[in-house]
């Protein structure tokens, strides 16, 4: 497996977020160092980023301080395609969030059997959303050996031919 970066318009990107829940959130901490999150997001239906938390959570006060943040989007599988979006966030808390965080578990998980009990879930454990605008983004990034490294690692191989089960000694 050789690494491969692939430029991609607003369009792409936002089709391979839409593939990929898992997401480590990028803040400034007050101190200026970063506070990474895991957390679960999606895509909201004008193209913004949509992660459903809590007001208490580091990232939600860090985002109130500095709305800059960057997100790594990755696939299920370690060494899979990943992307770094960046944008500015804000935290919109309820009452006001409650039809983003409606928006959120339609995008993430499809329709609720009961809006009222979902809504009434979120009032009762006081929940948030963060809205992300994307300001930018990266390439689409796969894991592996990069190309400079191809003949250095084929050189190795039993008949020059690459394993199907080579380690991923170059990872990027």
């Amino acid at each position: 497996m050789f690494a491969m970066n692939r430029t991609v318009d607003l369009d792409e990107l936002l089709s391979f977020v839409r593939e990929r829940k898992n997401w480590i959130l990028t803040t400034t901490k007050q101190s200026g160092g970063v506070q990474l999150s895991p957390v679960t997001g999606t895509v909201g239906a004008d193209g913004s980023l949509l992660i459903s938390t809590y007001p208490e959570r580091a990232k939600t006060h860090n985002i109130r301080m500095d709305p800059t943040v960057s997100l790594c989007v990755q696939s299920d599988e370690f060494g899979g395609a990943w992307v770094q979006v960046d944008g500015n966030a804000q935290v919109i808390d309820l009452p006001e969030a409650m039809e983003g965080l409606v928006e959120y578990y339609r995008s993430a998980a499809g329709e609720h059997p009961d809006w009222d009990e979902y809504r009434e879930a979120m009032e009762r454990q006081g929940k948030c959303l963060i809205r992300i605008h994307i300001s930018g983004w990266g390439p689409i990034a796969t894991g592996g050996f990069p190309s400079s490294k191809k003949a250095m690692f084929e050189k190795w191989q039993p008949g020059g031919e690459l394993a199907d089960d080579s380690p991923q000694m170059f990872d990027d």
